[in-house]
């Protein structure tokens, strides 16, 4: 049996990068508790053709497969660290060289890190709107980090582990089957 795949795309240049650690926190549970292959990508992955792409097709080849390998996951994992209430240019350009047919019905798991708590609805007015217009099927529960719950790029705080632990079982509802083969072990 071929093993469902997951992309996690991070919306961040950084390295270290709380947006990538966070993204890979939860990809990783993700791969504990359902079984999913993994792929993690961050823009300076996807490199210095986007800056100039007006189309996918003006992407390098390794950003054309991070792109395709986005649109053909069976989940996505996307998060954006948060710069004045929303999203980096960067990261929104990327994604509008997606498809607008590409992620629909596609279940995407949303998160965002940023410095404080007054950032923390960028993901409900930012990131679900942005998916929204893909027809995408964002998971109920989100995930946001502030810069205190996050120690040396790890989670350090047991409200956010719990936040990732409850996005993460939202999972099944996608995908009751994997669910139902981790009851029956």
């Amino acid at each position: 049996m071929t093993k469902l795949r997951l992309a996690a795309l991070a919306g961040s240049y950084n390295r270290p990068s709380r947006t990538v650690s966070l993204v890979q926190e939860i990809a990783k549970r993700a791969q504990q508790r359902y079984g999913f292959s993994t792929e993690l990508f961050d823009l300076e992955q996807i490199g210095p053709s986007l800056n100039v792409a007006q189309g996918p097709g003006d992407l390098d080849a390794n950003a054309r497969r991070i792109l395709q390998s986005l649109v053909e996951a069976d989940l996505i994992v996307i998060g954006s660290p948060t710069y004045k209430g929303s999203y980096p240019g960067l990261f929104k350009h990327f994604i509008d060289l997606i498809d607008p047919n590409a992620l629909r019905g596609k279940p995407i798991l949303l998160s965002a890190t940023g410095g404080g708590e007054r950032h923390a609805l960028m993901v409900e007015h930012q990131l679900r709107p942005l998916f929204g217009f893909f027809m995408a099927s964002t998971l109920p529960t989100a995930v946001y980090a502030s810069n205190a719950e996050l120690t040396d790029y790890r989670v350090s705080s047991e409200g956010l582990s719990a936040r990732i632990d409850e996005a993460v079982a939202d999972i099944s509802i996608f995908f009751p089957s994997l669910s139902t083969a981790l009851a029956a072990e």
